[in-house]
């Protein structure tokens, strides 16, 4: 891996979007304590729905991981036209798409005015900031120039500060300042692609040219989404993963028969200290039980006190893994034209 090859195929700037996730955070941050949200609910919710797609949802996911053992009451991550059933006047929707033109979640934003909910939009503007300013809408501004997917520091730091009046979370401002810290020094280590022991070169060499598995708790499902989402959009490579204890119970045994095509899956186990004891067992076993018969098996590990460090910790390293597998693959890591050509066909009827 050469800095020479690198800018080659990089040819629309990933590397700097990447390295630059920690400066992100924090000027997201920033810029979220500074937004304007009158109108926005205080407290009294029975319910808090994000809607979105893709990069701009996946904020939702961590906000329903973070609030877990504190919400009390249901947070739900829409990824679709429509919103549940429940969705009334006392439910706080945050539409987030970052153009501003993601159809889903403009039907989503008018499915939430239509039914009298509290509506808040986070985007850089296009349709959603049209229509929020329209019906006077609290809305986010996002900075623009961003690809959505690398432009989550700014989305999830939106998210979190716009929901902290609905106290979901135990997130407190060292957790954010630690957050930042580590993935900057996850930064400094991962952006040297001279090092031999740089562990994102290393572990995506390890997958390059096999099938990515990824293997989480649940309560890192976010995490587990982000990196296989992150492997689909910038290396242009397909990657399933699973949650434990579910696939204990079900799709373990897939691999029961040892078929010769087990030798192409290389398994990546995201690990986190405050897994449950027995999700950590179970973890154990299992790799115990498929290691001998997959390509290879890889752990990665949170880093952090805080739960917000520790997810976006072991999220980075999805970011430097899919960036250098792109490079491996020769593809320029931005571009996602098979996207593209779907919403223009959709466009066309």
């Amino acid at each position: 891996m050469t800095k020479e090859l690198l800018e080659r195929i990089d040819v629309e700037g990933m590397f700097e979007a990447v390295r630059s996730f920690p400066e992100l955070l924090r000027e997201g941050r920033r810029r979220a304590e500074q937004a304007e949200t009158r109108g926005w609910p205080g407290a009294d919710v029975n319910g808090v729905v994000v809607a979105g797609m893709g990069g701009s949802a996946i904020g939702g996911d961590i906000l329903s991981a973070l609030a877990a053992d504190q919400a009390t009451v249901p947070i739900v991550v829409s990824r679709s036209y429509s919103l549940p059933a429940w969705v009334g006047s006392d439910t706080a929707v945050v539409a987030s798409s970052y153009s501003g033109n993601t159809e889903e979640t403009l039907a989503a934003f008018d499915d939430a005015c239509a039914r009298g909910a509290r509506v808040l939009a986070i985007s850089t503007g296009g349709e959603l900031a049209a229509k929020a300013e329209d019906q006077n809408i609290p809305l986010v501004n996002l900075p623009a120039g961003i690809q959505p997917r690398a432009a989550l520091p700014h989305s999830l730091s939106a998210l979190l500060t716009v929901t902290e009046p609905l106290r979901l979370t135990g997130v407190k401002p060292d957790h954010w300042a630690e957050a930042a810290s580590i993935t900057a020094t996850q930064s400094e280590v991962m952006a040297n692609m001279a090092d031999p022991d740089n562990p994102a070169v290393v572990l995506a060499r390890a997958l390059y040219g096999y099938f990515p598995v990824i293997y989480s708790s649940e309560q890192f499902a976010a995490a587990n989404t982000r990196w296989r989402n992150k492997i689909h959009e910038n290396a242009k490579s397909l990657a399933v993963g699973n949650l434990l204890p579910e696939m204990n119970h079900n799709e373990v045994m897939g691999w029961a028969r040892f078929q010769p095509e087990l030798k192409q899956l290389a398994v990546v186990a995201l690990r986190d200290i405050e897994d449950h004891p027995r999700t950590q067992r179970r973890m154990d076993v299992t790799r115990s039980l498929l290691e001998p018969h997959a390509q290879s098996w890889h752990e990665v590990w949170s880093e952090g006190s805080s739960l917000l460090a520790r997810l976006l910790s072991i999220m980075y390293v999805s970011d430097w893994v899919s960036l250098y597998l792109a490079i491996m693959n020769n593809t320029d890591p931005s571009p996602v034209g098979l996207i593209s050509r779907l919403k223009a066909a959709l466009v066309e009827g």
